[in-house]
C-alpha cells in the first residue's frame, strides 16, 4: 500500500468516528442532490457491468430490435433495471455492456452467440445516436460525457467466447470490446473460476497468452469471476493494470466471487481497481447464507428425477417452501451494506482502486436504494453521510477507471512492435 493509501486509510477511519452519528443525507436532500449533479456532470459515472444486452435477447427476442428503450410506460423494458430514462435519472456517463454467452457453448458456436450479443449491444448507438455513443477509450467516454451522451462500451464476460483463438479476441477488440472477464462460473482452458474446482492452479500457458495479446490491444484484463490463484498469476502476468469489472469485498461478505485481501493489497500495488457489484448474494453475508438455506431447502422437498420429500407432489413442495420462508423471512440488504464494500476496499488498497460495477440487469436481488440504474446517486448519497469529499466521490464515480484504461492504452502504446500471432491451446500445454 502505498503512502497516499495509508494517508487515506487513516482520514477515513477518522471520518468514520465523525459521522457515527450524523444525520442521514437522502439523494432526494436538494443539497445532496444538487451536489451529486455537480459532481456527475463534471465527472462521468463509469459502471463496469450492466447485462442489458442479454436481457433483451433473452426475454424479447422476437421484439428486441423494435422495442422502445427510452423507458415510456408502456414499454416492457420498464420490468428490467435498465432503460434509458432511468440511466438520465441515475446519471450515468458511460457503460460497459457485458455480452454474456452461457459456458456451456464454445468454439464456432460461442463465437457466433458473442458476435449476435455485440450486434445487440452496438445497435444502442445505432438507434439512439443522441443517447450513445461507441467508446473505444478513455479520451473517448470524456468526449462522449461532454457532449451530453452515453459512452457505450462493451465487455466480454469468459475466455471461453473467444474460441480458443486469440484473432478472435483481435477482432472482439475491433467492435468495441475493451475488457474480457478471463472465466465466468466455470474453468475453461485460460483459467480456473471462482465457482469450480481448480484445475489448473490458476491460469494456464494460453491464458498468458491470453494476457500478453490483451495488454498489446489495450484491453483490460478483468478478474472477476476467477479464483484467487488466477487472481494474483493474472496481476503478476499483466504489464497493464487489472480491473475486476463487478465484484465485492471477501472481508465483508465470504462469497467466492469477492477479492480477498491480500489480492486488493496486489491491486493497490499494480495500480488496478475493484468495482463493486450491488448483487445481494455478494453484498450481504446475511443473504448469501439464506440464499444458499434456500437452496437446499428446494432441493430437499423436490430435487427431479428421483430425490425430495415431497418429488412427483408440486404443489406439497411449493406449500413447504412457502413455510419455509414465512418462518425464515429473507435478510434485508441495504445501500449502507453496499457502501461498507467501498470502504473496505478503500481502507486496504486506497481511494485510487476503487469504482462501480452494478451488475444491473444481471441479478434478481438488488439491495434495497439500489434497484435499477436510476439509483446510483442513492450510493453517493450514502458516502456523503459518512463525509466524503467530492474528489473522493469523484474517483469513485469514473476517474479511477479512466486512469486504469489510459495505463493500459500506455502499455499498448509500448508494445506496437512485439509481433502478432494466433496461438493455439495445443501448441501451448505445459
Amino acid at each position: 500500500m502505498t503512502v497516499h493509501s495509508r494517508t487515506w486509510t487513516s482520514a477515513l477511519i477518522l471520518i468514520a468516528v465523525l459521522s457515527a452519528t450524523a444525520v442521514a443525507a437522502p439523494a432526494d436532500d436538494a443539497a445532496v442532490k444538487s451536489r451529486i449533479e455537480r459532481l456527475l456532470d463534471s465527472t462521468p459515472l463509469i459502471d463496469g457491468h450492466n447485462d442489458l444486452p442479454e436481457e433483451l435477447h433473452g426475454k424479447f427476442a422476437a421484439t428486441l430490435w423494435t422495442m422502445d428503450l427510452t423507458g415510456t410506460p408502456d414499454s416492457p423494458i420498464t420490468k428490467l433495471q435498465t432503460d434509458i430514462t432511468r440511466l438520465r435519472r441515475g446519471h450515468v456517463g458511460a457503460q460497459f455492456w457485458s455480452v454474456w454467452i452461457p459456458v456451456t457453448l464454445t468454439g464456432a458456436e460461442a463465437v457466433k452467440a458473442t458476435l449476435e450479443q455485440i450486434d445487440i449491444a452496438r445497435g444502442f448507438a445505432e438507434r439512439y445516436p443522441q443517447t450513445f455513443s461507441m467508446a473505444g477509450s478513455a479520451a473517448d467516454i470524456e468526449r462522449i460525457h461532454k457532449s451530453g451522451r452515453i459512452a457505450s462500451l462493451l465487455g466480454v464476460e469468459g475466455g471461453h467466447q473467444i474460441g480458443s483463438s486469440i484473432a478472435v479476441l483481435r477482432q472482439y477488440y475491433g467492435l468495441g470490446v475493451r475488457y474480457m472477464t478471463l472465466t465466468h462460473t466455470s474453468n475453461n482452458e485460460l483459467a480456473d473460476s471462482a465457482t469450480d474446482n481448480p484445475v489448473h492452479k490458476g491460469l494456464t500457458p494460453f491464458g498468458r497468452a491470453a494476457i500478453q495479446e490483451m495488454n498489446r490491444l489495450g484491453m483490460l484484463v478483468d478478474l472477476s469471476h476467477v479464483s484467487p490463484d488466477t487472481m494474483r498469476q493474472a496481476i503478476a502476468a499483466s504489464k497493464a493494470p487489472v480491473i475486476f469489472s463487478h465484484s465485492g469485498a471477501r472481508a465483508v461478505d465470504d462469497h467466492p466471487r469477492n477479492v480477498p485481501d491480500d489480492v486488493l493489497k496486489l491491486i493497490a500495488e499494480h495500480d488496478g481497481i475493484v468495482m463493486v457489484n450491488f448483487y445481494s448474494t455478494y453484498v450481504s453475508s446475511d443473504f448469501n447464507r439464506w440464499s444458499a438455506d434456500l437452496a437446499a431447502e428446494t432441493a430437499r422437498y423436490n430435487s427431479p428425477p428421483y430425490d425430495g420429500l415431497y418429488i412427483g407432489q408440486p404443489e406439497k413442495a411449493a406449500a413447504a417452501l412457502e413455510d419455509w420462508k414465512k418462518a425464515h423471512p429473507k435478510p434485508k440488504v441495504t445501500t449502507a451494506q453496499v457502501a461498507d464494500h467501498v470502504e473496505h476496499i478503500v481502507k486496504v488498497a486506497g481511494i485510487d482502486h476503487v469504482g462501480i460495477g452494478s451488475d444491473f440487469d444481471g441479478i434478481d436481488e438488488a439491495p434495497d436504494g439500489l434497484q435499477s440504474v436510476a439509483d446510483f446517486p442513492n450510493l453517493f448519497a450514502e458516502l456523503i453521510r459518512r463525509g466524503w469529499s467530492d474528489d473522493m466521490l469523484a474517483k469513485l464515480a469514473g476517474r479511477n477507471l479512466l486512469r486504469v484504461m489510459r495505463k493500459a492504452e500506455a502499455v499498448a502504446a509500448s508494445m506496437k512492435s512485439v509481433p502478432l500471432g494466433n496461438p493455439s491451446v495445443s501448441e501451448l500445454k505445459d
